[in-house]
């Protein structure tokens, strides 16, 4: 929602990093002659980890997961920070827009729907629900990851901040033009930052195109994100950080800090964060769409769904992989995904799970925004499998452009031509970036 950069680039030329020969696991030492008897299948070597690039508060709630899989399962799964260049673990759990490094270790990494079925543990990708396959499903429509903790952009608002404006607190804005009226109000009831976003790359060039029918990139993996549309978008918000109705705060997510104090009375970001916002500051918490441009041919599109996703690192005994089968089975089990959305705000992964939320959520705090999301993504959030804010360089580049042509510096028109023009260098000088499937 680097920049937790809302994100997942299914690159680097996988077709060859997942051969039958990488993909199969270490046979497991043979037991010696003196044993008395042969080491149990469900044996796995104190190393077997669960690494992860999460923040502090993510990877409290992950050990709460981890501990209660050990618990439920006698299991041996530990966790472990994933650095920078780190070979993957046995199991991984990368976040959107740091994929793009783990993707390049192909031969490091084991298609998820392989481990499973060695493993006797059933994985049938047809419950999952295709908003959720971005990047994670090959040619063939296997899984290769699970994509556990993935949400799309939304607008979140403060009602009071609404009712202090004489707005109605039941009717955001559905339109970026309606919207404008609606900051004005905002701007004069005394509010400094009306509005706000996180990951301005993710939603403000991903997301946009997306909603607008004009995705960012092609089927090819090149950069398209300079049309008519998206030039009109960055320049209005250019006009609305003039007027101070707009407040970028960075390139990930530190915008979400000012709306949970309440300091913004709107935000555009990952419906996942209705889980931090409850608690925010004199929020009253409202959700909507994400708005979009009505004078665009074909109206209102759908979003984009991405996140974090669960891959399987390559070298693991045969007793390590299934326990890794039985942790993914565990994290697919309706309960968990009740709690999965409960902790995290992840979108449920199959309809079964969906059902389980809705009775047991909704039933308690009647909360919106799953429901919101669902509709955002209108069964569509799976394509394009590339996005541009999740390649880390390109991202880069994106945020360097938006900058300039939002402190007035450059015209939008430029500046994504520029970026357009130096992302795709980017990508030709490494091809295998621009691979629209991970395999």
């Amino acid at each position: 929602m680097s920049s937790q950069s809302r994100f997942l680039i299914a690159a680097v030329g996988l077709a060859l990093a997942f051969s039958a020969q990488a993909a199969k696991p270490a046979k497991p030492a043979k037991p010696s002659k003196a044993a008395a008897k042969p080491v149990p299948a469900t044996v796995v070597s104190a190393d077997f980890e669960l690494a992860h690039n999460l923040g502090p508060a993510s990877e409290e709630r992950l050990q709460a997961v981890i501990d209660r899989f050990n618990k439920e399962s006698s299991g041996n799964l530990k966790l472990a920070r994933l650095g920078k260049g780190d070979k993957p673990a046995g199991l991984n759990l990368i976040r959107r827009h740091d994929l793009d490094e783990i993707l390049t270790q192909g031969k490091s990494l084991v298609p998820l729907h392989e481990m499973m079925a060695k493993a006797g543990q059933p994985l049938n990708v047809g419950e999952l629900s295709n908003d959720l396959k971005a990047g994670v499903v090959d040619a063939k429509g296997r899984l290769v990851a699970l994509p556990i903790l993935y949400s799309t952009p939304v607008l979140f608002y403060n009602k009071n901040a609404f009712r202090k404006a004489k707005l109605n607190p039941d009717e955001p804005p559905k339109t970026w033009f309606e919207m404008q009226g609606v900051l004005d109000k905002l701007q004069d009831a005394g509010y400094s930052c009306p509005y706000t976003t996180s990951w301005p790359a993710w939603v403000h060039v991903d997301n946009v195109s997306a909603l607008s029918g004009v995705p960012a990139t092609t089927d090819k993996g090149l950069l398209t994100f300079n049309g008519m549309p998206q030039v009109k978008h960055i320049a209005m918000m250019t006009t609305w950080t003039k007027a101070g109705y707009f407040r970028l705060f960075g390139r990930s997510n530190e915008a979400s800090a000012k709306f949970h104090e309440g300091e913004c009375a709107m935000i555009t970001t990952d419906s996942r964060e209705h889980t931090d916002f409850r608690d925010a500051k004199g929020v009253e918490l409202g959700v909507a769409p994400m708005p979009y441009h009505d004078d665009v041919y074909g109206g209102r599109q759908s979003t984009l769904a991405d996140g974090a996703s669960l891959w399987v690192g390559a070298g693991r005994s045969a007793a390590e992989y299934k326990q890794a089968a039985k942790f993914v089975s565990f994290l697919l089990s309706p309960e968990m995904q009740v709690e999965m959305v409960r902790v995290y705000g992840a979108l449920p992964l199959t309809a079964a799970a969906r059902a389980a939320v809705r009775s047991k959520l909704f039933k308690d705090d009647g909360d919106r925004t799953l429901d919101v999301a669902y509709a955002s993504l209108n069964g569509k959030g799976d394509k394009p499998a590339l996005r541009a804010s999740n390649i880390d360089p390109v991202s880069i580049i994106i945020n360097e452009e938006l900058e300039a042509v939002w402190a007035d510096k450059k015209p939008a028109k430029a500046a994504l031509d520029t970026a357009v023009s130096r992302g795709n260098a980017v990508l030709n000088a490494k091809p295998l970036l621009k691979k629209a499937q991970p395999f």
